[in-house]
């Protein structure tokens, strides 16, 4: 049993909000793809995905960082920093979670296996990107914007790029904006064990740079809005989700740790919103 939580613990599957933060864009684009409900396989075929991929991403970066964690308060109890389980353990278990993720990708179209190849590799890589530039956030975006594509290929076995570039940009501006808070709660012990992040390059400028990112997010939906030919509903989605980014602003606003913590776990409701606003504006105009 303390194997089994271990395992669950390292997956953070005890942890859900990354699962919504990576599904709410790739539910994004399958709602547009499809102009309402998506076929349900492939709903299904992409939750699961975003489940093993997330666990996926959670181990290899535990892999990563297992002489980091040990340092830093708040990942100290993580399995392998605390020993619990062993590298060789999570190296098989990121394995099976990617045959697993092949598994499920193969179930699509060729088109959509082809861009799974890309969403490997970013996801695989991101842990390191912190030992390289200081963005790491902005990896970490891209990674979880590329289901975007996917997503719309398995729906329609093609990519409208425009509109999928709107979507990523977006995703990307958001990822980067609530990742920041994520890297703020833990600024001082990651300058002090010599770890990259936005939230160092950003320094003073943080609350400003981030309201400016979540700002070009909101302003990419709504242009995506005007380019879908949506209606009221997507717009009253995207205004509830703009009163999630100003809360998350007036959290963030002395740069506690634990504010800016919550303002990154109460930020998966902008996306869930975002999608709101389009489930409603597909089923209204489907009536």
């Amino acid at each position: 049993m303390d194997t089994l939580r271990a395992y669950v613990e390292l997956m953070r599957l005890h942890k859900p909000v990354g699962i919504w933060l990576l599904l709410w864009p790739v539910c994004w684009s399958l709602w547009m793809a499809a102009e309402g409900v998506p076929p349900l396989h492939l709903l299904l075929i992409f939750v699961a995905g975003t489940v093993v991929m997330r666990s996926a991403g959670c181990v290899i970066n535990d892999i990563a960082d297992r002489r980091i964690d040990p340092h830093v308060a708040r990942t100290a109890q993580r399995p392998l920093a605390a020993g619990r389980l062993r590298t060789s353990e999570a190296v098989r278990l990121f394995a099976g979670l990617c045959l697993l993720a092949l598994g499920l990708v193969m179930m699509t179209n060729r088109a959509t296996v082809l861009l799974a190849i890309p969403a490997v590799l970013l996801a695989a890589s991101y842990p390191f990107a912190k030992r390289f530039h200081h963005l790491p956030q902005a990896h970490l975006g891209i990674a979880f914007a590329w289901g975007i594509p996917m997503a719309q290929t398995a729906v329609t076995g093609t990519v409208d790029w425009r509109l999928c570039a709107l979507l990523m940009a977006a995703s990307v501006c958001w990822t980067l904006t609530y990742d920041t808070y994520y890297a703020m709660a833990d600024r001082e012990e990651d300058l002090r064990i010599g770890v990259r992040s936005s939230a160092i390059l950003f320094g003073r400028w943080d609350r400003l740079i981030t309201a400016a990112l979540q700002a070009l997010s909101v302003l990419l939906l709504a242009v995506v809005g005007v380019y879908a030919g949506l209606h009221w509903p997507f717009a009253l989605g995207l205004m509830a989700a703009s009163v999630v980014a100003i809360r998350a602003q007036w959290l963030i606003r002395e740069r506690e740790a634990s504010r800016c913590l919550q303002a990154f776990l109460e930020s998966h409701y902008f996306g869930l919103l975002v999608l709101i606003g389009l489930v409603a504006d597909y089923a209204l105009h489907a009536i």
